[in-house]
């Protein structure tokens, strides 16, 4: 979700808007319409008058999948693992399982990725969205409840409402990964999530970056990745929120007899436009962990391959680069950073997002992941002595003022 700066780990995330168009070191980070009677409208609220065509929705938290090369199962197998997920999430509920035609029908504008998505509400600064909820087993047989974002096969990720995240068949065989056991459409982990722990942040001073005190509020165990690898060989981007122990920071409401969550939203930037509405799920890094409120899960810094963000290259994840030291005033929407962010009360950093996913792409050329590896970047002394720094906006914004010398990245 998942998403931080670092030079060597992950963050997983979730991207849930509509079909695509097309010091610290570095880290990475690891939705869908249903319907059941009469559907949810999206809600809007966020200042000037910017088009509703601008907005576009994109989850930060973890990654899905594709067949692995040790597990290939023939495509029925895969479909009819899809089927008994998807039969399972909606047993009880009174809702229909999820399928392109029962899915809800939010506006073309609103640019929703994340065809299983129940709800989204776009009020600025408090974006959130609704989500099946998922009941699993933990590795002592408990029960616990996760969401689902993305896969790595094509027809897995359009059975199930989910974004396709090619990228991710790169962590079948990785040692980030978890593989895990299924049974009538009930995913027993192999690794858990403590959500016990009191998440805490104290900004600096007189500078709010670095913190005086991060304390994550989540922490995965050593065999936790959200990274989930299925007995098909799919890689699903899985992302446990809430058991015994608790909820995910991220979590601000719960129905398990509907089976549904609703989680807050960040926001951040892509390709020059903002409103690239994501969530951070699990962080590979501590610090990071607490200033996205990811669960954080030392498992994920061992996902291929950090710095490998092309095409061909065997690595899941996908370079972003999150901002250090921006515009701290949180006025007219031109703040940027983890300062920022920390400076006013944990605001969103307003990352900055490479691609969309392309969700109606099968082609080998579709180079989407939900699992970040974040390069932080910074404005120079040089900058902030000229009065230089702003929002930056886009990856072509951005190698722009690196090369003019004004940031290093």
């Amino acid at each position: 979700m998942i998403s931080n700066t670092r030079t060597a780990q992950p963050d997983t995330s979730r991207a849930i808007a509509a079909e695509r168009r097309n010091s610290m070191p570095s880290s990475s980070d690891c939705a869908a319409p249903l319907r059941a009677g009469p559907r949810t409208a999206s809600t809007f609220s966020y200042p000037g008058s910017r088009a509703l065509s601008a907005t576009r929705l994109a989850f930060l938290s973890a990654l899905l999948f594709s067949v692995s090369p040790n597990a290939v199962l023939a495509q029925d197998g895969m479909m009819s693992e899809a089927k008994a997920l998807l039969e399972r999430q909606v047993e009880g509920t009174g809702r229909e399982a999820y399928t392109p035609e029962t899915a809800v029908e939010f506006k073309e504008s609103d640019n929703v990725f994340l065809k299983s998505a129940l709800a989204i509400d776009f009020t600025f600064r408090k974006a959130t969205v609704t989500l099946p909820l998922y009941r699993g087993l933990s590795p002592d047989g408990e029960e616990v409840y996760y969401i689902i974002t993305d896969a790595s096969d094509f027809e897995y990720a359009k059975q199930m409402g989910l974004n396709f995240a090619p990228k991710l068949r790169h962590a079948a065989d990785s040692p980030g990964a978890q593989k895990v056991m299924v049974e009538d459409g009930v995913i027993t982990f192999k690794g858990n999530v403590d959500f016990s722990p009191e998440y805490k942040v104290v900004p600096g001073s007189p500078m709010p970056f670095p913190p005086k005190e991060a304390k994550p509020g989540a922490m995965g165990d050593l065999e936790w990745s959200s990274a989930v690898v299925m007995p098909s060989g799919v890689v699903l981007n899985v992302q446990m929120v809430t058991n015994a122990s608790g909820d995910h920071d991220r979590l601000i409401e719960k129905d398990l007899e509907t089976q549904t969550v609703t989680l807050s939203l960040l926001d951040g930037v892509q390709g020059g436009e903002p409103y690239y509405y994501h969530l951070v799920t699990d962080v590979s890094a501590d610090l990071p962990a607490v200033l996205e409120k990811g669960v954080y899960t030392p498992k994920l810094a061992l996902l291929a391959e950090v710095g490998k963000s092309m095409p061909a290259d065997k690595s899941a994840l996908l370079g972003f680069s999150p901002v250090l030291n921006g515009p701290t005033e949180a006025m007219d929407m031109k703040e940027q950073g983890f300062a920022a962010s920390l400076a006013n009360g944990g605001i969103d950093p307003v990352n900055i997002f490479p691609i969309d996913p392309d969700n109606e792409n099968s082609s080998e050329e579709n180079n989407y992941s939900p699992m970040w590896d974040a390069h932080v970047n910074m404005w120079t002394e040089a900058a902030m002595q000229a009065g230089k720094v702003r929002r930056i906006n886009s990856f072509e914004d951005l190698k722009s003022l690196i090369d003019e010398g004004l940031v290093e990245s």
